[in-house]
């Protein structure tokens, strides 16, 4: 399976030259042929009402084509002050005039204060730590990967107006710079309260709450950078882990698209300083456990010179997991001086082909293996993004993980949302991904599937046609990325039943049901304008209900090609 990248945005400075350029797309214009699939697959969706077990092999959407993708290029720079007003031309300013906020602009709910789990949240119940960290499942571990440019609050102020909704969500926003392609993001971390005292680490803390409830293990932390924010936030996330909890580890992951060195001895001195925190992440015989994003950007010699000066002259014994961009190619020369292995991995459901074999070759040379899950990407700076197929790509990425025997998995992301990979709870998501995930990670780690206990239905689809041109000054769209699948408009249902039941079903002015078996059931039904809900009916009853409370629309004014998700179990939840 051939990796790709993701886009990196800088707190400490001017914006970076990419390291690759995606290929060249026309200037508002979108490729005639995405134009026929997406009308053929709409039109085949309309006819059949695609019906989709993701557990049966013989799945058509099980198919998977060739993957393919490209490193990441770099981002955008950081706010200079993100405690500053509104950004934006004043009177009399020659600069560019503000775009009207996105269709998907903020729905203002509860703030979310990382509180215990509603009772009833999941379709089963969680097994408490003891069980998901000891015997067997100790062994088998689940990483977040965390994006340090993208805390709960850039700037502790209200959620209505603080630097995510003036500056990221706004296609005017940081003086026009994201005009181009609609903004710099398209979705934001829930809401917090504004705090008082440290409110960063306090945040961070919560964040730490919110993924260990969830049954994660610990965080990969991307270092971005030596100096600056990004790495004084790294201090702060060791600190709080082991604050939080003590045996919540987390992974340093120094990012090799972005670390300005090429001294190994640079690199041993800041991954020192980062060991003597508790949390930092450590095999039964002590060795440290880095894992270098792109580790292929230096040679095994390289990587070997910086493993000597961390153990001369810190005596930091080391366990190198290289995570390679292109696993195939470089394996073989790095397994000499590495404990085990990942790569980055593809984020359509098509494309997942060649992840059995990367997990063989892994064990093969008695290395283990740390497993890419995702859920989507959509990057608008970028112009492109993967077609995830509703929840089609967590749900085959998990797959492969428990079947392959992955030892490790990297839920990638916890939290960029400028590639839309995040499975943090995030403002038009919920906690929905997050909860799915949950689910896989309980037979991950134990080796039986959860019992379900609760009848729960989890909804996704976008706000949006993919073949929507939108109306505002946009002219950077985003454009599939090859290898992976085509682009559809569906509505997913997925439901998970203690026993069988009627599913009904609305989607804009089109009602349907469907017999649903116990279990867990994948429906798809064809996108349509206005807005999604689905109930659970038994025995005349209705025992579960979840609407998507964002509207589909036929025109729009920035494109946003992400799957919103929602839980009958969450109704609660901040929208």
């Amino acid at each position: 399976m051939t990796a790709y990248g993701r886009s990196h945005r800088y707190e400490d400075g001017p914006e970076k030259p990419p390291s690759h350029r995606l290929r060249p797309r026309p200037r508002g214009k979108r490729p005639l042929l995405a134009l026929l699939v997406a009308c053929l697959l709409a039109g085949v969706c309309v006819a059949t009402g695609m019906v989709w077990d993701p557990f049966r092999a013989a799945a058509g959407q099980d198919r998977a084509g060739p993957g393919s993708g490209t490193p990441r290029p770099t981002g955008p720079s950081a706010p200079s002050d993100p405690t500053a007003p509104a950004t934006g031309p004043g009177p009399g300013s020659t600069g560019p005039a503000p775009s009207a906020p996105p269709p998907s602009a903020p729905v203002r709910g509860r703030a979310d204060d990382g509180g215990a789990r509603p009772a009833g949240a999941l379709p089963f119940d969680l097994p408490g730590p003891a069980a998901l960290r000891t015997g067997a499942a100790a062994g088998k571990l689940v990483f977040a990967h965390y994006f340090t440019p993208y805390p709960l609050s850039l700037d502790n102020a209200s959620a209505d107006s603080d630097y995510y909704t003036r500056n990221y969500l706004q296609p005017g926003g940081e003086n026009g710079k994201h005009e181009r392609y609609g903004g710099l993001l398209r979705d934001r971390p829930l809401p917090v309260a504004p705090k008082d005292g440290d409110w960063e680490y306090a945040n961070l803390r919560q964040e730490v709450r919110t993924a260990r409830a969830a049954g994660i293990d610990g965080f990969t932390l991307d270092l971005l950078s030596l100096t600056g924010k990004n790495r004084e936030r790294a201090d702060l996330l060791m600190r709080a882990a082991h604050d939080v909890d003590p045996a919540f580890k987390v992974m340093l992951m120094p990012d090799m698209t972005s670390l300005d060195t090429d001294d190994p001895a640079v690199l041993a001195d800041a991954l020192a300083a980062l060991a003597r925190y508790p949390a930092a992440h450590r095999l039964g015989d002590g060795r440290l456990v880095v894992s270098p994003f792109k580790a292929e950007e230096k040679s095994p010699a390289w990587w070997t010179r910086m493993t000597d000066t961390l153990r001369t002259r810190y005596g930091v014994r080391t366990a190198l997991v290289p995570l390679f961009l292109d696993f195939g190619a470089h394996h073989a020369a790095y397994a000499p001086i590495s404990y085990g292995f990942s790569e980055w991995g593809s984020r359509s459901y098509a494309g997942q082909e060649g992840a059995s074999a990367d997990a063989d070759r892994a064990h093969g040379l008695g290395k283990v293996w740390m497993q890419p899950v995702s859920v989507q990407d959509t990057r608008p700076n970028q112009g492109i993004y993967d077609e995830a197929g509703n929840t089609a790509t967590l749900r085959t990425t998990w797959s492969h993980a428990i079947d392959d025997g992955a030892d490790w998995v990297q839920l990638t992301t916890w939290n960029d949302y400028s590639e839309g990979s995040q499975f943090a709870p995030s403002l038009h998501n919920g906690y929905a991904y997050l909860d799915l995930t949950s689910y896989y990670l309980t037979r991950f780690k134990t080796g039986q599937w959860p019992r379900i206990v609760r009848d729960t239905l989890y909804l996704t689809s976008r706000t949006q046609f993919a073949a929507t041109d939108p109306t505002g000054g946009q002219s950077l769209l985003m454009s599939p990325r090859k290898g992976g699948a085509p682009p559809r408009d569906t509505v997913e249902v997925l439901s998970f039943l203690t026993e069988p039941a009627t599913v009904r079903t609305a989607v804009g002015a089109a009602r349907d049901e469907h017999a649903a078996p116990a279990g867990t059931h994948a429906r798809l039904l064809p996108l349509a304008p206005g807005t999604s809900s689905a109930e659970v009916v038994r025995d005349g009853r209705t025992l579960a209900s979840v609407e998507l409370p964002y509207r589909v629309d036929g025109t729009v004014a920035v494109q946003d090609l992400q799957y919103y998700a929602a839980s009958s179990g969450r109704e609660d939840a901040p929208r």
